[in-house]
């Protein structure tokens, strides 16, 4: 309601904001145009769905497994994208630029075919974070796989049908 009549105070302020700039604003119609439109019947009416799709496919996860050499790989990384301003300890090299964070990010992405999700990029504070998330290997399989497998107690019963 504030916002309405803060839009209506600038319209006022401003002459060529009036009730059709509003309207464009907004992205409305007047009511005259709607009833316009509804009486040509020029609205396509929208597509139906023949039957509500209540399964979705979970989300699976690729299956990702550290290299041999990643400490060492991800420290050439460290050392080219910082350069001279790498600390003694490469491991506490900060990511607080977001810049350099990105540029790391993503070269270590491209060659390992892995890549930080976003809900985990926050948690990326130095290059030890970065060789934490890298160091731990991700299996290719869903959740209801892993229950599935997992030993569960005999009145618990898992049925999964694709």
């Amino acid at each position: 309601m504030a916002a309405v009549r803060a839009l209506r105070v600038a319209a006022r302020q401003r002459p060529g904001l009036g009730p059709a700039g509003l309207r464009a604003l907004w992205g409305g119609r007047s009511r005259k145009e709607e009833r316009e439109v509804e009486a040509d019947g020029a609205v396509p009416e929208k597509e139906e769905r023949s039957e509500p799709s209540l399964m979705h496919s979970l989300p699976c996860r690729r299956s990702y497994i550290p290299p041999e050499n990643l400490q060492s790989c991800l420290e050439s990384h460290v050392r080219e994208v910082f350069g001279p301003s790498v600390p003694e300890d490469w491991q506490q090299a900060p990511l607080q630029e977001k810049r350099l964070k990105h540029r790391l990010l993503a070269r270590l992405a491209t060659e390992l075919g892995h890549a930080v999700p976003n809900s985990q990029l926050h948690r990326m504070r130095c290059a030890a974070d970065v060789l934490g998330f890298y160091r731990t290997p991700v299996r290719d399989s869903t959740k209801i796989d892993e229950l599935t497998a997992a030993e569960l107690p005999p009145n618990l019963k898992i049925i999964w049908q694709q």
